[in-house]
């Protein structure tokens, strides 16, 4: 069974995402910011993290990926960003002229084929 990281400070999101992860078969572990995200995959290394850029700094998400580049047992953890920072005044914050180990993003709300199918896609990809 697959584990995934659900990294996002909003419970709804998190606890929608489990229920639709575990019904298909995925373990689910969540973590509401950076630093609790972080430990949790140096503890218990996920197979994926769906992981939201705007936590409780907004660009929160940015931070977890460098972290997961610098760390040689997470660097090569897929990562799909979940996130609304495209409608956010935000966005511009975003760094688009530097390299961020982000495997795919999907826009929010997202929707539940769409959601299994990159993370089917991602798994296959990463465990071939």
């Amino acid at each position: 069974m697959a584990k995934i990281l659900v990294v996002d400070d909003d419970p709804d999101f998190v606890e929608i995402t489990r229920i639709i992860l575990e019904n298909n078969g995925y373990d689910v572990v969540s973590a509401s910011d950076s630093e609790e995200a972080i430990e949790k995959m140096r503890n218990d290394k996920p197979d994926l993290v769906l992981l939201d850029i705007m936590m409780s700094q907004p660009l929160d998400g940015v931070e977890v990926s460098k972290k997961m580049l610098e760390d040689d047992n997470l660097k090569k953890v897929p990562i799909i960003v979940v996130s609304s920072i495209t409608d956010s005044p935000h966005l511009a914050e975003f760094p688009s002229n530097e390299y961020l180990p982000l495997d795919d993003w999907i826009t929010k709300p997202a929707q539940p084929e769409d959601l299994l199918a990159k993370i089917n896609k991602y798994l296959k990809r990463f465990k071939s």
